[in-house]
């Protein structure tokens, strides 16, 4: 009874096991400055247009064939998201460093000391992502060998080999299912909150999202397709993102100004 009882708490357990990472990632890549404005309204279309580009984004790999096979397509998007996250994370500490600069004492100082939790944010996605390629790559044997030349070496450290090679994929394996949802949870999460830049200033996310999306439209695009659709509907993908944050920005300093009293000049400090 005991034991039945064991197994039972086990498997109830379960659910919580596998969402608990998950809920951890998105608790820690939102924004959670306590004082931070929360406007329901803004907050649902940022969730609205990640949704409707997420649907876009399936709908067109699954409507139009690929270039590339499908494997070498997730690949390809996750080295696309470490190179991304590079590109916003050097664009957004540039756009932030300036922003601390022109404020006043001793607004300053205290907007530097909230800079750990977006670089925090960008570390989680980095890991994630990375995690994936270097799990991915092992398993198909890209980055280590593990071939076993027979004659090479007794039969005892064949054994050992074969044996280390079956856990070592196993764990891999693990790992890269792990990651893969890890990576979109921190990923979706870390975009609508901008990088929880807004932990530094409200105004941030609405100022620095569409010089973001921008740097990361360039380098969609000169990467070139990846799927054989008709340019018109191409295009109109691509520039969906970057026009539809871009207008969302506007609105939301606007927002900000005339509901809340948020401006750059007060924001400085001027």
């Amino acid at each position: 009874m005991r034991n039945m009882s064991g197994n039972r708490n086990v498997l109830g357990r379960l659910p919580r096991l596998v969402t608990r990472p998950l809920t951890i990632a998105s608790e820690r890549v939102s924004s959670i400055r306590p004082d931070r404005v929360q406007d329901r309204i803004v907050h649902a279309l940022q969730w609205s247009r990640t949704a409707l580009g997420l649907t876009a984004t399936v709908w067109l790999v699954m409507a139009y064939p690929m270039k590339v096979g499908r494997e070498d397509f997730v690949m390809g998007k996750l080295e696309d998201l470490l190179i991304s996250c590079g590109i916003t994370f050097g664009v957004g500490l540039l756009a932030v460093t300036a922003f601390i600069s022109a404020a006043r004492a001793p607004l300053g100082r205290r907007y530097a000391s909230c800079l750990l939790g977006p670089g925090y944010c960008v570390v989680m996605i980095l890991c994630g992502a990375g995690l994936c390629w270097l799990t991915w790559k092992t398993l198909r044997g890209e980055l280590f060998s593990f071939d076993i030349v027979p004659g090479d070496q007794s039969w005892l450290i064949s054994v050992l080999l074969v044996v280390g090679q079956g856990v070592g994929g196993l764990i891999c394996l693990i790992l890269l299912l792990c990651a893969i949802p890890f990576t979109v949870v921190v990923l979706v999460y870390g975009v609508n909150s901008c990088f929880r830049l807004g932990d530094v200033h409200d105004l941030l996310p609405a100022l620095l999202s569409p010089l973001m999306v921008w740097s990361l439209f360039i380098l969609n695009f000169s990467d070139g397709p990846d799927v054989a659709a008709p340019p018109s509907i191409l295009y109109t993908f691509l520039l969906g993102g970057p026009v539809s944050v871009t207008l969302l920005s506007v609105w939301e300093t606007y927002r900000l100004r005339r509901r809340y009293g948020l401006t750059l000049r007060t924001a400085l400090g001027r």
